[in-house]
């Protein structure tokens, strides 16, 4: 049985799609607390592969862990898929009834409050917000009843500690989804089938040619590529360099694209290809 390593605690929205993505198999979920934690399981090989929380429609890139990727491990991106992220108000409703007035304090990640502003100005304009992970802070309500204790959390969190989800979907944005990568050093041959292949790749510039990144640009721009992400990072080298990230919208088996990486390298860049992989939307059931 396959081993997957992701972000805990249990019941965060890491685990939720973790679980979605791998509806069709049957696999062990290990999850860790540190995101360190999580892409060290799998380059050591105490789990298969790790999921990755890469970026957010919100919040955009998830830099450290965009840092892990390119500098700490060497695991090649596998899949990549959507998932939205959905936050309830969770409590105990035996205890609290439907008076949200016996509410006193709300647990939750600083993140998933701040998406659930309007929601809460309105209905809960005068409890405490104590900080903590999402699925953290389910926990602490579960362990501590009759105190006017709720969380915002999942689906998933609530049903792990047997709570009540109070008011469903409260976040501003219905379109706030988070983008996961699966990342591990074998392909995952079992995988669910889709038209949609991406390939990711890290382009250094040479240091004395002007003009370079307008010259890979239109490298993939003439042969009409498109290019679904572009990022710069810093190498870590010295201040002022850089490198690109370039999510491409191809198969590294296509001749056009294999061509383009050969006419970027020709002018000196170097280019480090950190995956080619099935590319998934979310489907809602």
């Amino acid at each position: 049985m396959k081993k997957i390593a992701f972000l805990g605690p249990e019941g965060t929205v890491s685990e939720e799609s973790t679980r979605y993505f791998f509806s069709d198999m049957t696999v062990e979920l290990v999850p860790f607390k540190l995101i360190s934690d999580v892409f060290l399981a799998t380059e050591s090989g105490k789990t298969n592969y790790s999921v990755i929380p890469i970026e957010n429609a919100i919040e955009g890139s998830v830099s450290l862990h965009m840092d892990w990727l390119v500098h700490e491990v060497d695991l090649p991106i596998q899949a990549e898929w959507t998932y939205p992220s959905r936050q309830n108000l969770i409590g105990n409703a035996k205890e609290l009834g439907s008076d949200l007035s016996n509410i006193k304090k709300v647990y939750s990640h600083p993140v998933a409050i701040a998406q659930c502003k309007p929601y809460l100005k309105s209905h809960l304009p005068d409890v405490e917000f104590e900080y903590v992970s999402t699925a953290e802070g389910v926990r602490i309500v579960k362990n501590n009843p009759n105190k006017g204790y709720t969380a915002i959390g999942t689906d998933l969190a609530a049903k792990k500690y047997g709570l009540n989800v109070l008011s469903k979907h409260i976040h501003e944005h219905d379109d706030n989804f988070t983008r996961f990568m699966l990342v591990g050093k074998e392909s995952l041959t079992e995988i669910k089938k889709t038209k949609h292949i991406k390939t990711s790749i890290l382009v250094t510039l040479p240091e004395d040619y002007p003009g370079a990144l307008h010259q890979v640009l239109s490298t993939f721009a003439w042969r009409r590529i498109n290019l679904s992400r572009i990022e710069s990072r810093p190498t870590k080298k010295k201040l002022g360099s850089y490198y690109f990230y370039i999510e491409i919208e191809e198969s590294l088996d296509s001749i056009l694209l294999t061509a383009a990486i050969q006419e970027i390298e020709a002018i000196g860049c170097k280019v480090r290809t950190l995956g080619c992989f099935p590319s998934f939307s979310y489907v809602n059931d």
